[in-house]
């Protein structure tokens, strides 16, 4: 009988990769192991709690606005983390800037709407789409303390054609991230 593998995936919003997550990794079997997704967000009201719901999995909350401080929120992240014994952490949508009460303890990785080292932090899709570029891209890579600055493991391309809205460019980087985001975590999971 195959293990488990735990894929704890940190999200804050809409989940619309935490779904894609989901639909790639979850109950496939990857170096001998069942892969189980364990979502975890900051937000009581956050839209990926139903998106998991509808494939069977609740998702664990822990209210940032509970905590005095980032530190104090931080503590009780490692805590829930580290008791699902996670084979891998992956940040998809996590708004939060992590302190290293986190990031000294937790390896993970992130998905970045910009091609890295560009356009670090908020507004990251807006930003590419007005830099005058002819593309934008995604990134993902490792956490550290420092913001969106770790080890790169995957990047790719989206033209930003002339025709082009902020809305029509930030589909096309979605559908992106949806394909490139799951196909690493299998990559990096059959490796764990």
């Amino acid at each position: 009988m195959a293990g488990v593998k735990n894929l704890v995936v940190l999200f804050s919003g809409e989940g619309t990769n935490l779904e894609a997550i989901i639909r790639h990794l979850h109950g496939k079997e990857i170096g001998g192991a069942t892969i189980h997704v364990v979502p975890v967000t900051n937000r009581p009201g956050a839209g990926g709690i139903a998106r998991a719901a509808k494939y069977g999995l609740e998702t664990e909350v822990i209210d940032h606005t509970l905590y005095p401080d980032r530190e104090a929120f931080d503590e009780a992240l490692v805590a829930a983390i580290t008791r699902h014994d996670p084979a891998l952490v992956a940040m998809a949508g996590f708004m939060r800037i992590l302190t290293p009460v986190f990031t000294s303890r937790i390896e993970a990785v992130n998905l970045h709407p910009s091609l890295l080292p560009l356009f670090k932090g908020a507004r990251a899709i807006e930003r590419s789409f007005t830099s005058g570029m002819k593309v934008g891209g995604v990134t993902i890579h490792r956490v550290t303390a420092e913001l969106d600055s770790g080890e790169i493991l995957a990047q790719a391309c989206v033209p930003i054609e002339p025709d082009d809205t902020l809305e029509s460019f930030e589909a096309r980087l979605h559908a992106l991230e949806h394909r490139l985001y799951p196909e690493t975590l299998e990559r990096l999971l059959a490796e764990a």
